[in-house]
């Protein structure tokens, strides 16, 4: 969501707030009880400390992937946003002294609990709920800079609602054969076909607040809990019976979003970044058919067959050769006895040794780099995701060296099976910034540039190698599945 003067509202806020809730989890435990529950007058040194030490810690996750996500569609990153909000608590003391005393109120329950791994989820959500009233006081108070029309925080969190509520309709009308009952009650008339509404909403200026409601009044009959306008809490008890105000609100939004949209940041946000790349695959495409083209008019080698791949020449066959030739006589003179279980376990060692560099062949070429970039943006991903997923492993695990051979996407698809998608030993570099998990596999296969059944086909086959490796390597009356997938750990390689 968009509205003048606003920073905060939009998709990347998840990351934000993980972000920050992070890094202040890690400042936090170096305070003392002393610190923590200082007089009124000791808060704001208190202040200075935090943000200098959170400061640094945002600094030192910055080349990090969800610190490098697309934080709105400004062009603020991830991180520029979680320093700029905390640099906001300087002049809105009051929500650190909010903070302090809901802290101090924990600790008089179990003592300094900060302190503590165990309890790293209560002080994270504590950070959690300051910062999110902070961002809205924020938006708000820049808000009516911009506008000259007064808002407060609970007026963006209604903003926020709307669109939200506007996103839940939109999901029903493109879903409506398996909705249609629901639906028919938000359009207020039986469904006899696909709803001509579902074609005429392209956004959300075009959303009429009665369906709003009538969405908001479906919520308990269809998914068990009361909408946000049916609920008993007051804060939009009179929003229901307002429709016209629902509609300006709606058409608001709307009217920004179309007056500040940017055609490539609105479309990496729908998550349809991949238009680019299909408009420069096309002109590549038709590039080389005009030129094959050009060919056959002009009489050329291959102008009476049809397009083919081309075996290779004969003298690169011939050095092929050469080289595999070369390869064998190294290594009988190096193992003695080719044929013995010693020599092709040292074989199999060198092998490994040599494919042990995980870097593309070309990977100091920038426009193999751009097209990595460029495949990685298509799929909502961060532009270097896969150099910055490389840097992340560790040469020496036990894992790249029996998976050396397999790409970085079929080694996370590896992963991705063993471990599941979100195993808390992944580096954040492995991670997608808008899930906090590993890619899914589809993002694999296509970041691998190749087809679904070919990456499972893979996949299995690197789980079938780490199988073997730990049979040969272990006591086989242990349980192999169970260690090869604990082995197969990122923190093997991160360590």
């Amino acid at each position: 969501m968009r509205l003048p003067g606003t920073r905060y509202q939009e998709h990347g806020w998840e990351q934000v707030r993980k972000l920050l809730g992070r890094c202040s989890v890690q400042a936090f435990r170096h305070f003392s009880a002393e610190q923590v529950l200082c007089p009124p007058g000791a808060q704001g040194t208190l202040l200075e400390r935090y943000t200098e030490a959170v400061a640094a810690a945002l600094r030192a996750a910055d080349k990090t992937a969800r610190a490098e996500a697309h934080g709105n569609s400004y062009g603020d990153s991830v991180s520029e946003l979680a320093l700029s909000l905390l640099f906001e608590l300087q002049a809105q003391a009051g929500f650190w002294a909010a903070l302090l005393a809901a802290i101090a109120a924990e600790h008089g329950r179990g003592g300094a609990f900060w302190h503590e791994a165990a309890a790293d989820g209560i002080l994270r959500k504590k950070f959690n709920d300051m910062y999110a009233g902070l961002r809205d006081k924020v938006d708000a108070d820049n808000y009516s800079v911009s506008t000259g029309r007064p808002c407060s925080p609970n007026k963006i969190y209604t903003y926020r609602m709307l669109d939200t509520a506007y996103r839940e309709v939109e999901r029903l009308f493109a879903g409506w054969q398996q909705h249609q009952e629901q639906v028919g009650e938000i359009l207020g008339r039986p469904l006899a076909g696909a709803p001509i509404e579902a074609r005429q909403m392209k956004s959300i200026a075009g959303c009429k607040a009665e369906w709003i409601i009538r969405w908001s009044e479906t919520l308990e009959r269809h998914d068990g809990a009361p909408g946000p306008l049916h609920t008993r809490s007051k804060r939009f008890a009179s929003l229901k019976n307002s429709p016209e105000k629902i509609a300006a609100m709606l058409a608001e939004i709307g009217d920004y979003e179309e007056l500040s949209s940017n055609m490539d940041s609105a479309d990496a946000w729908q998550g349809n970044g991949d238009s680019g790349a299909a408009a420069l695959w096309l002109e590549d495409y038709w590039r080389v058919v005009g030129e094959s083209e050009a060919a056959e008019h002009a009489g050329g080698a291959f102008a009476d067959t049809p397009d083919r791949i081309l075996p290779p020449a004969d003298c690169e066959l011939a050095a092929d050769a050469d080289t595999d030739a070369d390869t064998a006589d190294n290594a009988d003179a190096n193992d003695g006895a080719n044929n013995t279980a010693d020599g092709l376990a040292a074989r199999a060692r060198r092998q490994r040794a040599q494919a042990l560099d995980d870097t593309p062949p070309a990977a100091d070429d920038a426009a193999l780099l751009a097209r990595e970039q460029l495949v990685a943006d298509g799929l909502s991903l961060p532009p270097r995701y896969l150099e910055q997923a490389r840097l992340a492993q560790d040469g020496g695990s036990w894992t790249l060296r029996i998976l050396s051979q397999d790409s970085l996407p079929i080694r996370l698809a590896v992963y991705h099976k063993l471990l599941g998608p979100d195993d808390a030993t992944y580096p954040d570099e492995w991670l997608d910034p808008a899930t906090g998990a590993l890619p899914t596999l589809q993002q694999l296969a296509a970041l691998d540039q190749i087809s679904m059944p070919t990456l499972r086909k893979r996949r299995n086959e690197a789980i079938d190698r780490l199988h073997a490796a730990h049979d040969v390597s272990h006591n086989p009356n242990h349980n192999a599945s169970h260690d090869v997938s604990h082995q197969a750990a990122p923190r093997a390689e991160a360590q």
